[in-house]
């Protein structure tokens, strides 16, 4: 099939391009680079560097013709959505809306939206979290990404734009970029290959659940042609906390030293997992892959880029 990729330059949208392109799909990504990277990009890809709230998005459904659309790219920062809540909406909001509505133009099969699980459910009233759990998102970012659930519920009543959402727990593994605000096994990682001392926003007990990108690469392939009109849950239903995180990434990477404590960040929800048997049940998918053997594989890909990248 040909599809087209929003964010596909992206850390979680670059990795499931390649997949996508090994099965023999064309891909086409729509990336503005503001948070992806150009080594990111396959090469195999055709590659339109725009943003997903530009009037030229509609030249390239145009031109491409795509039958699916997987949407991933966002504003994923979740102290910048409080920084600039409206520069959060424009980018998560009005350009989702964009997509959508060319999907509609375009006669798309099928969308796939990449939402979130970790930030959407607030502080949670029971662990594991399922689809049903109540939606009371304690920062702007978590707003605006269930927002766009909204959209495409009362797009596919009113139009019948079939979609499946995948909300996503604290998905880590290769090309998440160590240097941003998230990622915390990326960010630890890097900093203890380089002699650095972690931050623990708060005394460690902080939980979220991980999942590592070969698994959420599995579940947008299912998400293809599974899963019709569905909010699915995509994470592995075990909390982890900072402490743990630190813990197991200094024993695999032979770090010897100890983390800065700090207070905690507002916005940031302090307990999620989430319940994940009905993306089991629509899509067969479950996790494969174990926290030990993810941050093993993690690890050994940020060793490698650390003698590779000069020290900053």
């Amino acid at each position: 099939m040909k599809i087209l990729f929003t964010g596909g330059a992206g850390f979680i949208g670059s990795n499931v391009v390649d997949a996508l392109i090994n099965l023999g799909h064309e891909v086409v990504v729509a990336d503005n680079l503001s948070s992806g990277f150009r080594e990111n990009l396959n090469p195999n890809a055709k590659f339109y560097q725009l943003s997903i709230c530009d009037k030229e998005l509609s030249s390239v459904f145009e031109r491409e013709r795509p039958e699916i659309v997987n949407h991933h790219a966002a504003q994923i920062d979740v102290r910048k959505s409080a920084d600039d809540p409206v520069a959060d909406a424009e980018g998560n909001i009005l350009g989702s809306l964009n997509v959508i509505t060319n999907c509609l133009q375009f006669g798309v099969k099928r969308l796939i939206y990449a939402s979130t699980g970790g930030a959407i459910y607030g502080e949670a009233q029971y662990l594991p979290a399922d689809e049903n759990h109540p939606v009371n998102p304690v920062s702007q970012y978590g707003v605006s990404k269930h927002t766009v659930e909204h959209y495409l519920h009362l797009y596919s009543g009113l139009h019948g734009l079939e979609h499946v959402t995948l909300r996503y727990a604290n998905v880590y593994g290769p090309r998440q970029n160590p240097f941003g605000e998230a990622g915390v096994v990326a960010i630890f990682a890097t900093q203890m290959l380089t002699g650095k001392q972690p931050t623990i926003f708060g005394p460690g007990d902080k939980t979220r659940d991980y999942v590592h990108v070969s698994d959420v690469i599995d579940a947008n392939i299912l998400a293809l042609d599974r899963g019709k009109n569905s909010i699915l849950n995509i994470g592995t239903g075990i909390e982890t906390s900072d402490q743990e995180i630190f813990d197991t990434l200094a024993d695999v990477l032979g770090y010897q030293g100890s983390p800065i404590y700090a207070p905690v960040r507002k916005g940031e929800v302090y307990r999620i997992c989430l319940e994940c048997s009905k993306a089991k049940e629509e899509l067969g998918w479950s996790p494969r892959l174990s926290l030990k053997e993810g941050i093993a594989k993690t690890a050994e890909y940020y060793r490698t880029l650390a003698k590779q990248t000069p020290a900053r």
